[in-house]
């Protein structure tokens, strides 16, 4: 049996630390790249998925100046899931879900589903962005495609977006980052100049394939 609590302040540690492992181990269903772990740029993303949601949840002090909550699900000590998400200034209903995951464990037992319904329970009107396979378990929680984000489906629990305003966090300077950029010169000493290139133009058709497959889907809605 697991318990859910929400958090909008800093969470314990070793909370911190288990959705971080969870987010890490979990990168090609929680990132809108969607990588697969054959790329050699997969430690790259991993890497700066992993700190954008430690920057998040350090957001949770306040001390960055956007709006950060989270709902976890704990089975004892161990983290089973977690949602993050950005309240909306000027809308108090209103709510951006930023990432949401569930150990491979754990699903399909409803864990997600409690998560977000306790998340609506306090913004009913909340928005996410997700890919084209998770769509029919987002409506099963109340969402309906609103239309196509990049390499993903944009989803509202309403027909209509939020107008009020939502802090996110610069995730371009992650990747220009010093850390980022020494994990991209281990690749390259390791693999070869050709192979990394290589890597990217994979990335690059991959998220080519992935926007037309969006494109498709919202198309035929």
């Amino acid at each position: 049996m697991y318990s859910l609590t929400r958090y909008t302040t800093p969470c314990p540690e070793p909370i911190n630390s288990q959705i971080l492992q969870l987010v890490v181990d979990n990168l090609t269903d929680i990132s809108s790249v969607a990588l697969p772990p054959s790329n050699l740029l997969y430690n790259i993303y991993q890497y700066a998925t992993g700190f954008e949601v430690h920057l998040y949840l350090e957001a949770l002090n306040g001390a960055k100046g956007i709006a950060v909550e989270l709902v976890v699900a704990m089975d004892g000590d161990k983290l089973i899931g977690f949602c993050l998400y950005l309240p909306v200034k000027d809308d108090p209903e209103a709510c951006g879900v930023a990432f949401m995951a569930v150990q491979v464990g754990y699903r399909r037992q409803g864990v997600a589903r409690a998560m977000m319904r306790d998340v609506l329970s306090r913004y009913p009107h909340a928005e996410l962005a997700c890919s084209v396979e998770k769509v029919p378990a987002f409506e099963g929680m109340g969402f309906q495609v609103r239309g196509a984000r990049g390499t993903q489906v944009l989803m509202n629990t309403r027909d209509y977006g939020t107008d009020g305003l939502m802090g996110v966090l610069d995730v371009a300077s992650i990747y220009r980052s010093l850390e980022v950029r020494q994990i991209h010169t281990y690749l390259l000493q390791k693999h070869g100049k050709r192979a990394m290139v290589d890597a990217e133009k994979q990335r690059d058709r991959h998220l080519d394939q992935l926007a037309r497959k969006v494109q498709l889907f919202v198309a035929g809605r």
